[in-house]
């Protein structure tokens, strides 16, 4: 296997200590808020865990999310940045009965190994300094390696099917007029990438389908259950609209998850993490349409993309809103506002 060669580098030319980045920050920034929840939200799980090996991946999981707060923390504070408020105790009540079954919890790892990963592979090539640049290497290789715990748990237990098989080409070809078609003239079957991104999102949102249930089960605010039924509602439809576009090229799919919802309606959790918690995975879904338009070729998977990004879109909105209206949203890093300085100094 060949390796990359290395390049000497001189020296640098300042010793002044290297400030964060945008980026950086950013990252960081968000780095800690996703772990502070999930370190809540794993933590409940864990009181209610009857498998050992799913035990052990919840344990591994939660030691990684304290892990990489911890070096955050250590990081803001070299920097004298204020430590984000999060979440706490406070967010979670460790007491409250059994929400879901234990092959949920494997489902919603994957999902939010996904959601780290989405973090940090952007983050990698956009961070220059070290310890920054080293963290966010850490956490990649970390969460991948939880990842394939994850994938190899699920399918030991037949919990997961794979992505559908499709034969191997007899040889190169190219594409010819028509291959863009979705809606009129001959509609060609969906491509490996295609097939992809449609396993990819169904698996995201029947992870997220059960979640969303089951908050909507034990919120204490009527405005926020209303907005969660929407949303399940939403990613219902989102589902089948997917899982029809694999089943009409006689491909199986993903399964839903909401039988794993138990019938509690007492919450382990605060209304604002969970609301926090849908943003943070509606977003993520937006991040997900635009990596399957950008491989898709057919119109009408393009359509379908486009009218689930503004529906998602829209969701993300009224949450925010809700988030803001209850001095919920923490507020991340800013530019300088120069208008605003400009116009005090001019009184």
């Amino acid at each position: 296997m060949k390796t990359i060669k290395p390049i000497q580098l001189g020296s640098t030319k300042s010793n002044i200590s290297e400030k964060l980045t945008s980026a950086e920050m950013g990252k960081l920034w968000a780095t800690y808020m996703g772990n502070s929840m999930s370190t809540c939200i794993l933590s409940y799980y864990l009181q209610h865990v009857e498998d050992e090996e799913i035990k052990t991946l919840l344990e591994n999981a939660l030691n990684l999310c304290e892990e990489f707060m911890k070096t955050t923390k250590d990081i803001f504070l070299k920097e004298n940045f204020p430590i984000p408020n999060g979440f706490s105790e406070e967010d979670v009540n460790l007491g409250a009965p059994r929400l879901f079954e234990d092959v949920y919890y494997v489902h919603y790892l994957k999902y939010v190994c996904k959601a780290g990963m989405s973090i940090y592979n952007v983050a990698v090539p956009l961070v220059y300094r070290k310890d920054v640049k080293e963290f966010f290497i850490y956490c990649m290789d970390s969460t991948m390696a939880l990842m394939g715990q994850i994938n190899d748990l699920l399918l030991n237990k037949g919990l997961i099917i794979k992505p559908p098989i499709i034969p191997v080409p007899d040889k190169v070809e190219f594409v010819h007029q028509g291959f863009l078609n979705g809606f009129l003239g001959h509609v060609r079957p969906l491509h490996a990438l295609e097939i992809a991104h449609l396993y990819d999102n169904i698996e995201n949102n029947t992870t997220s389908k059960a979640l969303i249930m089951a908050f909507s089960q034990v919120v204490k605010s009527e405005k926020i259950r209303k907005l969660f039924i929407e949303g399940k509602d939403l990613t219902h439809k989102s589902i089948e609209q997917y899982m029809e576009k694999l089943h009409n090229e006689n491909l199986p799919s993903p399964s839903f998850l909401d039988h794993l919802v138990t019938t509690s309606t007492f919450s382990p959790f605060s209304d604002k993490i969970m609301l926090f918690h849908k943003i943070d995975m509606f977003s993520m879904k937006i991040r997900a349409f635009g990596n399957s338009a950008a491989v898709n070729g057919r119109h009408d998977m393009g359509v379908l993309y486009a009218k689930s990004l503004m529906k998602i879109s829209s969701f993300v909105e009224d949450a925010a809103k809700i988030l803001i209206e209850n001095g919920w949203m923490e507020q991340p890093p800013f530019a300088v506002d120069r208008d605003k300085i400009a116009t005090v100094r001019g009184r």
